[in-house]
């Protein structure tokens, strides 16, 4: 379940949002109880983002970059898909994978992703493009001039700040998702303590991992 509470459709007054119900679930569902999107999704984001009508709307407004940017589609889908990969979120990493694959990308191209480093089925520029969408997810916008150089000799300037910011929008969505643990994001902590076996009382590991110092 998400952290927070999803808004059925019977309290929806704002009309982008009831377009959007009606458009990704059908007009006689309401998918804050009846869940479920083409896509295989549960579609939570939709009705958790439906607790403000001014951040749904800013949200679907970067989705319109998709209609008018001037960026290969395919050069978009690998920051994207490689942004969710890196920022943990199976939710951004599986829909982008699927795009992807609805832009014709190869199968191998697609499993690539998540090791792209070592794989030889990328070209110059989609090298690039991954390793600059690590430098934005991972290190926090800190790319080396070669990996911008490769960047400049294949992109426009426009075409590179396009990239870099719906690079920067899905890192978001990938870290909101996490948090709020929306759609495929629903998951609990695996970082947990493993129960001691009976019987294990106050021993202390240390000490026997230490030894006697030989």
């Amino acid at each position: 379940m998400p952290r927070l509470r999803e808004v059925p459709r019977a309290e929806v007054t704002d009309e982008r949002i009831l377009f959007f119900y009606d458009r990704l679930f059908g007009p006689d569902r309401d998918p804050a109880v009846d869940h479920g999107t083409a896509t295989g999704s549960p579609g939570d984001w939709w009705t958790v983002f439906a607790q403000s009508p001014e951040v749904f709307r800013h949200a679907v407004r970067g989705f319109a970059l998709y209609r008018d940017a001037k960026l290969d589609p395919l050069l978009r889908e690998l920051g994207q898909s490689r942004a969710g990969w890196a920022r943990g979120s199976r939710f951004v990493f599986s829909q982008h994978c699927k795009q992807l694959r609805a832009l014709g990308v190869p199968e191998e191209k697609v499993q690539a992703v998540a090791y792209w480093q070592t794989a030889g089925c990328f070209s110059e520029l989609e090298r690039a493009v991954l390793a600059y969408t690590d430098g934005l997810v991972l290190d926090g916008g800190r790319v080396h001039d070669e990996i911008f150089a490769v960047l400049k000799k294949h992109l426009s300037d426009e075409e590179i700040l396009l990239l870099t910011y719906i690079t920067c929008l899905y890192d978001m969505h990938a870290t909101m998702a996490k948090v709020l643990r929306l759609e495929f994001d629903d998951v609990e902590e695996p970082v947990v303590e493993v129960a001691a076996p009976e019987g294990y009382g106050s021993r202390d590991i240390a000490d026997d991992i230490a030894g006697d110092g030989r």
